[in-house]
């Protein structure tokens, strides 16, 4: 089952509201999107502990086969 870019954004907005977010759908197809998250709270952070918050944001989207998101490319920073 495919998921809508809102959705994702939506589920990010709910862990970063202040957050600049862009979601992208690569292949057209609702299921390959990349995704960049600009938000103060990543400052001090390495860029694996910040993408592993976006990951938990999405709430199991992403996991195993049953996931509705297959393929996520994600950016993370602080902003400049």
């Amino acid at each position: 089952m495919a998921i809508e870019a809102q959705e994702i954004e939506d589920l990010i907005r709910a862990a970063f509201p202040d957050a600049r977010i862009t979601i992208t759908d690569l292949a057209g197809d609702g299921n390959h999107y990349a995704a960049e998250v600009i938000d103060e709270s990543f400052r001090g952070q390495n860029r694996v502990q910040q993408q592993r918050a976006v990951y938990a944001a999405l709430k199991g989207k992403m996991d195993g086969n049953q996931g509705e998101l297959h393929a996520l490319a994600l950016t993370t920073k602080a902003p400049e």
